[in-house]
C-alpha cells in the first residue's frame, strides 16, 4: 500500500512543479519577470563582492602575520 502511495507521489510531483511553472509564466509577465531577473543579479553580484572582501581580508591577514625579513 505504502509503494503503491510513493509511486503516486513521485508522478504527481513533475505534474505539480510544471502547473506552478504555467502559473508563475502567467503572473511574472513583463515587469515582474525583469524584476526577479534583476533581483538575482543583485544577489549573484553580492555574492561577488563578498567573495572578494574574504580574499582581501585574507591577504592582510596573511601580510599583517609576516615577519620583516632581515637585511
Amino acid at each position: 500500500m505504502q509503494a503503491a502511495q510513493l509511486r503516486a507521489t513521485a508522478r504527481s510531483i513533475p505534474a505539480v512543479t510544471g502547473a506552478l511553472r504555467a502559473v508563475e509564466a502567467v503572473l511574472l509577465r513583463g515587469g515582474q519577470r525583469t524584476a526577479r531577473r534583476n533581483a538575482w543579479t543583485s544577489v549573484l553580484e553580492d555574492r561577488r563582492r563578498a567573495k572578494d572582501r574574504h580574499e582581501a581580508q585574507d591577504v592582510l591577514e596573511a601580510a599583517a602575520t609576516r615577519r620583516p625579513q632581515a637585511t
